[in-house]
């Protein structure tokens, strides 16, 4: 098996190089961009510069005219706005327009997709989600850099298509020009007709422990465009594995169980059939049963964790190697943490530039620079100034970046209210230094069957203390539902370009929840794990008189830091979420 998001090609098991299979795979994801559009949002691919990409990006031309989209664009390229260089030399007001509305029938290429700033990856999700001209993403980071920059979570989740071209051999380029490559095994036919496609991929996205709900529904789409390509209406289990391997392989955090072999008896023996007498003639066979033609049906979900499995990411084929868990990509900064590109936030003086991807125009400072040379320069017929670019000033900025902390605070039990209190105060202290760290604050309380939000994401004192006044206590503990909102709130608040940290504070017992055959306790665990796969920064305080095993588990779920606080106190709450910022700003964990 060949990885399928790092650079450089991994056997495992001793399996032979998968080049042409993979090159076969890319050329299927343009396909299925030209037959899918804008549906499937775009693709992933992970490649640095070099022959394989420029051959793979010539394929993609072909099907659509390609429109580069630099990483460093700012939100006023992209949406359009006033052309402030035009106005300055007409006179009157230029309006220009964005990238997004000048490629409509194109494909955005974005080189370098690692290096978008959050709040640039948080407006072409949006994008996405209006209906955006497909994007590709090209990322050239290298896989087996831990410490590496990573692609916007959320960004990443609205494209269908993950391909790596790293495990292409550079000979594959010459393929476009001369006789394609062959199929992959189990693409190589269209197979029988799948029913219930969607029940097949979400199974399979579950089994490879993808906690993502678009990934199902995107795969689906993918089916559906291969079908089209084909020229059919109905899927077939080619249609299926393409989905497989282009959608659920590359986001696998697990391998799929294996097979579960049932345990069948030996049947009882059965006294020898009576020889029928000599002048009788030999009984007819019944028909049907070795007569038919038509090949076995493949279970769908066995095909679709088949098809992924030739697209594992390299981070799970490491840590499979390593005997060790897969961590999810690093969170983007710590709490406060100051941002390296800047185009708002406290000014930091000015600079010669040119207005535009962001940068601001300085009038005052652009115009005491041209007033000195208005002697010497030709006089406009207007009388207005002339200005030249050279005249121009841009201002700087410094910033920190946007960070919401989201509470999870167990309300259940009798020492229910001292933990809310404690919770509480540490919100006031957080919010006390909101405005100056950009930060907001959230609360979801979990007590009795179900968790509540109690505080939306605010940086409102006078709102946090009378919203959570009359917050109440008791009860069971449905732990999986408070984590679950958690992540909810702390998702929502990434979409919005802001930097979620999620704190739990709980004793770490759950005893309510859970579906049918689960306990609370196992239900808490797949929340976490969820939680975990966010690539969300967390923190996880056991608040129990006695540090339980339950706690240390569901921390380790969730790639939290455990922090162990007996007795909760509001300072020493906010003690360990500053640490836990800091930590995660360092270590990128």
């Amino acid at each position: 098996m060949t990885n399928a998001q790092g650079g450089a090609p991994a056997e495992v098991g001793g399996e032979p190089d998968d080049s042409d299979e993979r090159w076969a795979l890319a050329l299927s994801a343009i396909e299925v961009l030209a037959a899918a559009g804008s549906s499937i949002g775009g693709a992933l691919v992970r490649a640095r510069p070099g022959p394989v990409r420029d051959a793979w990006t010539d394929a993609l031309a072909m099907i659509a005219p390609l429109r580069r989209l630099p990483s460093n664009t700012d939100a006023d390229a992209l949406d359009g706005g006033l052309d402030l260089t035009a106005t300055l030399a007409q006179g009157r007001a230029v309006i220009r327009e964005g990238i997004l509305a000048a490629a409509r029938g194109s494909i955005l290429v974005v080189p370098m997709a690692e290096r978008l700033a959050p709040a640039l990856a948080a407006r072409l999700a949006a994008a996405i989600d209006e209906g955006a001209p497909p994007i590709i993403l090209f990322d050239e980071s290298d896989a087996a850099d831990e410490d590496r920059d990573r692609v916007s979570a959320s960004l990443a989740d609205r494209l269908a298509i993950h391909l790596d071209l790293g495990p292409v051999r550079l000979g594959m380029a010459a393929l476009l020009a001369g006789e394609p490559p062959p199929p992959m095994a189990l693409m190589a036919q269209p197979g029988a007709p799948v029913r219930d496609c969607e029940t097949a991929l979400a199974v399979g996205a579950a089994q490879l422990g993808i906690a993502s709900i678009r990934a199902p529904i995107l795969a689906a789409r993918v089916a559906r465009a291969n079908a089209a390509a084909d020229g059919r209406d109905v899927l077939r289990e080619a249609d299926m594995a393409v989905a497989g391997a282009l959608v659920l392989g590359p986001r696998a955090t697990r391998m799929p169980p294996p097979p579960e072999e049932d345990e069948q008896q030996p049947p009882p023996e059965e006294p020898p059939p009576e020889e029928p007498p000599a002048n009788d003639p030999p009984p007819d066979e019944p028909p049907g049963e070795d007569e038919s033609d038509e090949p076995p049906s493949i279970d769908p979900t066995d095909l679709v964790l088949d098809a992924a499995q030739t697209a594992l990411p390299p981070d799970l084929l490491r840590a499979l190697a390593n005997g060790a868990v897969m961590r999810s990509g690093k969170s983007q900064g710590s709490s406060g943490a100051k941002q390296k590109s800047l185009t708002s936030g406290r000014p930091a003086g000015v600079r010669p530039g040119m207005p535009g991807r962001g940068a601001r125009l300085a009038l005052i400072e652009t115009i005491k620079t041209a007033a000195p040379w208005q002697k010497i320069r030709p006089t406009r017929d207007d009388g207005r100034l002339s200005i030249r670019s050279d005249d121009l000033r841009i201002r700087r900025f410094s910033a920190r970046t946007e960070t919401t902390t989201v509470f999870a605070v167990d309300a259940s039990g009798s020492a229910a209210f001292a933990r809310l209190a404690e919770a509480k105060g540490a919100v006031e202290l957080l919010l006390a230094e909101a405005y100056v760290k950009r930060a907001e604050v959230a609360m979801v309380a979990f007590r009795g069957q179900d968790a509540v939000l109690a505080l939306p994401p605010t940086r409102s004192l006078a709102r946090a203390k009378r919203e959570l006044g009359a917050l109440a206590g008791g009860g069971g503990t449905p732990m999986a539902a408070g984590i679950d909102m958690a992540r909810g709130v702390a998702e929502a608040e990434r979409r919005r370009g802001r930097t979620p940290m999620v704190v739990i504070l709980t004793d770490g017992r759950a005893n309510v929840g859970g579906g049918v055959g689960q306990n609370p306790q196992e239900a808490a665990m797949v929340a976490a794990r969820a939680l975990g796969a966010t690539g969300i920064a967390s923190v996880f305080i056991d608040c129990s008189a006695r540090p339980r095993p339950e706690g240390g588990k569901l921390a380790e779920a969730m790639n939290a830091r455990l922090v162990a606080l007996p007795r909760v106190d509001a300072k020493a709450v906010v003690a360990a979420v500053k640490a836990a910022g800091k930590a995660a700003g360092n270590s990128g964990t």
